[in-house]
């Protein structure tokens, strides 16, 4: 595991590269080019508000309004989860002709479709930023970030941690078993909703624990628990929409968990590469 690190961190010039030339191929040939980096999440940001403040009106629960600016708090990261996952798991078989050669390090390929889709992000993070400053002063004129968005970084590298596990597993499975990667869009559509992006994580809790409530909230709600994400998307809410200490208990467990998932996606991405260059 320590070989595989340092291994990681001695092709670092390697996978910039190969980041770099992504971001390029993206775009390439496109008239907006990086700007649709900016553009992308501000489309995002008028679809999902229309439709969830226009044309469908789920109960929210408490403290999530500005409701565009809640929704849109989760839904970066999980564009970015959803498409490293997605890219990860295909990254083997589109650069077939890349491991079929003894000196190139396998595993960079699905760290470089999470890097690369890391970097979207993070370029979109600023977008929400603004209109988070622009929403909030027209309702609380003077109202800046809080000084706990300061433990934002922390949630990334949680999620970037865990992604990159998952990212390993799923790239490594995906080269034997090529079903992986429709299981996985349906995995990941089901993932969205036992997710709390679209209502705080609080609405299950409370439906769990309503006098009427029935075995179904409640098994959610334990599901809902289970879900590394679940806390990942808290401490966005947390650090950014509302402006207050993340759960450092939740938030410790879910990057030790995300470790662990790490240290087995590489162990078992080890395991089977020498099959690599036979199955892609």
């Amino acid at each position: 595991m320590h070989h595989g690190l340092s291994n990681l961190f001695r092709h670092r010039v390697l996978i910039q590269s190969l980041v770099m030339r992504e971001l390029k191929a993206r775009y390439r040939g496109s008239v907006g080019g990086y700007l649709w980096s900016f553009l992308n999440p501000l489309l995002l940001l008028a679809v999902y508000t229309i439709v969830f403040t226009t044309i469908f009106q789920p109960q929210r629960g408490e403290d999530v309004d500005p409701y565009a600016l809640f929704l849109f708090c989760g839904l970066l990261p999980w564009t970015w989860f959803a498409a490293s996952l997605t890219d990860a798991a295909n990254s083997l078989i589109a650069g077939g002709n890349l491991i079929k050669k003894l000196i190139f390090p396998a595993e960079v390929l699905p760290v470089v479709a999470v890097l690369a889709n890391g970097v979207h992000y993070l370029l979109g993070l600023p977008v929400y930023l603004v209109f988070w400053i622009v929403f909030k002063e027209l309702g609380d004129p003077g109202v800046a970030l809080s000084v706990h968005f300061l433990w934002l970084p922390l949630v990334i590298l949680t999620q970037l941690i865990l992604s990159l596990g998952l990212g390993l597993i799923l790239a490594a499975l995906a080269v034997h078993f090529r079903d992986i990667r429709d299981i996985l869009a349906n995995t990941l559509t089901l993932w969205f909703f036992l997710t709390p992006i679209i209502y705080p994580r609080s609405f299950l809790r409370t439906m769990a624990e309503a006098d009427d409530a029935t075995w179904v909230p409640k098994a959610v709600a334990a599901v809902l628990d289970l879900n590394p994400m679940t806390h990942i998307m808290d401490g966005y809410h947390l650090s950014i929409f509302d402006g207050t200490l993340i759960n450092w208990k939740r938030m410790t467990v879910t990057f030790v968990v995300s470790a662990i998932i790490f240290v087995v996606g590489y162990w078992f991405f080890d395991r089977l590469r020498d099959s690599f260059p036979e199955e892609v």
